[in-house]
């Protein structure tokens, strides 16, 4: 295991690197987007980049405190699973179930990427490219349909 600040080190400088791979990539509507803290305009629900040595996913997360709210929006995302696992080039996986690390039960959806470490910097490409390419898939479809979503919440 690497001490704190090497870690810290690295993580800034993988973060970093993602920034500058992702500079210039507009989102589907035309406009600039902070990839890295992708805003999805629907209040509890966050769009995560997660990369570990075990782990590099892409996660799409649904917490709500409200149980029933929980339920409704996680019931109209699986409405629209035939649409969003055609925009993605990747296999999707849904768990309505999933425990987070605060102990929270939140609904996930996840994209994964096998084969690589964090803490191998010959690696990098590869996540990079993996988060450019299912980012721009699931931006594609989000902005198509986020509207939908922005309703059943306000």
């Amino acid at each position: 295991m690497l001490p704190k600040e090497e870690r810290k080190a690295l993580n800034e400088a993988f973060w970093s690197g993602f920034k500058d791979h992702m500079r210039g990539q507009m989102s589907s509507t035309g406009r600039r987007v902070n990839w890295s803290s992708y805003p999805t305009q629907v209040k509890n629900t966050y769009l995560r980049m997660i990369c570990t040595g075990t782990q590099t996913s892409i996660c799409y997360d649904i917490q709500f405190k409200d149980a029933g709210i929980q339920a409704i929006v996680w019931e109209q995302l699986t409405e629209l699973k035939v649409v969003l696992e055609n925009a993605m080039s990747i296999q999707t996986n849904w768990n309505p179930r999933f425990h987070n690390s605060e102990g929270q039960i939140i609904g996930r959806i996840s994209w994964e990427l096998d084969g690589v470490n964090f803490y191998e910097p010959s690696d990098w490409p590869k996540i990079y490219a993996f988060f450019k390419k299912h980012l721009v898939e699931f931006d594609s479809f989000y902005q198509e349909f986020n509207d939908i979503l922005i309703t059943l919440v306000d």
